[in-house]
């Protein structure tokens, strides 16, 4: 069996130029960097009259062990959707270097429903996170420039906020002395790294809608605060205007292709467990422009990425989803119920409904929370059966939504036909409790403290009896709250393996409490993180990281990425 790099690798992609006339993208807009991958100038977006398509959300049940494939299933889909003839577009985030040297390998996708070329795009791609990464350092130097030279703002050194960053899972740096040496090397204070993809940079870079809102949006960051308790932005260190310079080009899209030529969108990467998750407005609303359907993922379950691409995107880009997929395995659902990994592949019914109720939970969310009509795929193996695959269309009839089999790991847009012709179904005329992207309702409103908009996410979609806050918590809610940022939407910072913040308790855990032990505000993102148990900001590698096995060759032919 090939792996899923080999796969890529034996493909033929066509030109990228071939592809963005597909897309409809005029040859003034494409910027090539190298035959397979482009830049579109989001200028497209204001100089070109378009008619917004369909917006398909992909979401999934709790990741486990065992896998889940939203990204197969996301690129399978777009594959599928332009084998029966509807106008498709695919928009996806930029991998992180953390994860592909890390746990995961590769986040192109898998098997015949991959984006490519998928080396560059788990590696370097077009630089996109370099400039991010450049953009966020830049700020935390001028910080401690403007203190060594004087702190004329008024800087307490120990409530600096900004924190440098690096896209690698490095838990070395989570917690540094920085300024050593002597009076020429600044001053002495305690700092810290967090990864590239969890910054506010990150966040900013996927939420702003044009050149002119990024370098708005810059200028508002918080980076620390005075002794008087008062904030300090970005803006008042004059700093936007050199961070937006080293973004501009970095803020056009990413465009590339999947194995059967569909044109994808690739562009920003925030994790969901300790960002929103989710690609770029800009992105998203480009494949929206260019197609009749664009469909998009958002990370990890649909507790973390659906609901901040919901509560947050949605909510600050005016965006009104079409459908959702929720996906799912069998033989997650069944390590949900309390099978290890070595014994997935045997049939096993009583473990497999003791884990649906995780995937029950995110569809109950989807179309009782959010209102809005969803499909679940069922990511196929070989090992599945008949009886499991029955159990579980069963119980997600029972919710009066439907179950496509999706073979496109296998079979590419081929194996995900039924799957889309689901999807326009309910796009084109929502389901049948009439459910569509008109009633679409957010979680909570704009309106309510920030506390009270923790504990709405807490209790409509993890289902926990209620929040505990932390005594620094409750102050540091006091104090945002009095800056005028209550009226922020939250981003919850949370494991990305239980609804509940402790990751051992799988299914759909009830009788549980969240516990939330910080909150900060991200004011040039235009949301409050509310930040859970023992969610980490800058993760480590694991005892054998993916690193490991990756090599190159004297041809230059890269191995061991997946």
């Amino acid at each position: 069996m090939l792996t899923d790099i080999e796969i890529a690798q034996a493909a033929t992609p066509e030109k990228i130029t071939v592809i963005a006339e597909r897309a409809g993208v005029p040859e003034k807009y494409l910027e090539q960097y190298g035959n397979y991958k482009a830049k579109v100038d989001y200028n497209l977006l204001t100089d070109e009259a378009h008619t917004p398509g369909k917006l398909v959300l992909v979401t999934a049940i709790n990741p486990t062990p065992a896998g889940e494939g939203k990204t197969t299933t996301t690129v399978g889909l777009a594959d599928a959707m332009r084998r029966i003839g509807k106008n498709t577009l695919v928009a996806l985030r930029e991998p992180s270097l953390g994860p592909v040297f890390g746990i995961k390998g590769g986040a192109a996708g898998g098997g015949y429903a991959q984006v490519v070329p998928m080396e560059d795009i788990n590696l370097h791609f077009t630089g996109d996170f370099h400039a991010i990464g450049a953009a966020n350092n830049l700020l935390a130097a001028m910080v401690d420039n403007h203190i060594h030279q004087g702190n004329a703002l008024g800087f307490d050194v120990r409530r600096i906020t900004w924190k440098r960053v690096v896209d690698m899972n490095d838990r070395q740096l989570r917690h540094i002395v920085c300024g050593m040496g002597g009076k020429a090397s600044g001053v002495p204070r305690e700092d810290g790294f967090d990864i590239t993809v969890a910054s506010e940079i990150m966040a900013i870079f996927c939420l702003a809608t044009s050149i002119s809102d990024l370098k708005e949006r810059l200028a508002r960051i918080v980076v620390g605060y005075t002794r008087a308790d008062e904030p300090i932005t970005a803006g008042q260190l004059n700093a936007q205007g050199a961070m937006c310079a080293l973004l501009k080009d970095a803020l056009k899209p990413n465009l590339v292709q999947t194995l059967e030529g569909t044109p994808a969108f690739i562009h920003g990467g925030p994790f969901a467990n300790i960002a929103h998750g989710c690609n770029s407005i800009i992105a998203t609303r480009m494949a929206m422009a260019l197609g009749d359907y664009a469909i998009t993922e958002a990370g990890f379950g649909a507790d973390l990425g659906a609901e901040k691409f919901l509560d947050i995107k949605c909510r600050l880009a005016n965006l009104k989803p079409d459908a959702v997929v929720v996906v799912a395995t069998v033989r997650a659902l069944k390590n949900h119920g309390g099978v290890p990994k070595a014994e997935l592949n045997e049939e096993n019914l009583g473990a497999l409904e003791a884990g649906l109720p995780n995937l029950l939970q995110h569809v109950e969310n989807i179309t009782t929370v959010y209102k809005l009509p969803c499909v679940v795929a069922i990511n196929a193996f070989p090992t599945d059966t008949k009886a499991e695959l029955d159990l579980v269309e069963a119980k997600c009839k029972e919710l009066g939504v439907n179950v496509a089999l999706s073979e496109v790991w296998a079979k590419g847009g081929e194996g995900g036909e039924e799957l889309a012709r689901e999807v326009v179904r309910l796009c084109e005329n929502g389901d049948d409790e009439g459910r569509s992207a008109k009633t679409f309702e957010f979680a909570y409103g704009d309106e309510g403290g920030i506390a009270e908009k923790i504990e709405a996410v807490a209790k409509k979609v993890y289902r926990a009896d209620g929040v505990d806050f932390t005594p620094a918590a409750k102050k540091q809610i006091k104090h945002l709250e009095s800056m005028g940022f209550g009226e922020f939407p939250v981003c919850m910072a949370k494991t990305q393996y239980s609804f509940s913040d402790d990751q051992t308790l799988l299914g759909a855990p009830r009788g549980f409490r969240i516990t939330v032990r910080e909150v900060k505000v991200s004011a040039g993102a235009g949301f409050v993180v509310a930040l859970t148990g023992n969610i980490m900001t800058m993760p480590g590698l694991p005892k054998h990281p993916a690193a490991e096995n990756i090599d190159v060759d004297e041809t230059g032919k890269i191995t061991g990425l997946f």
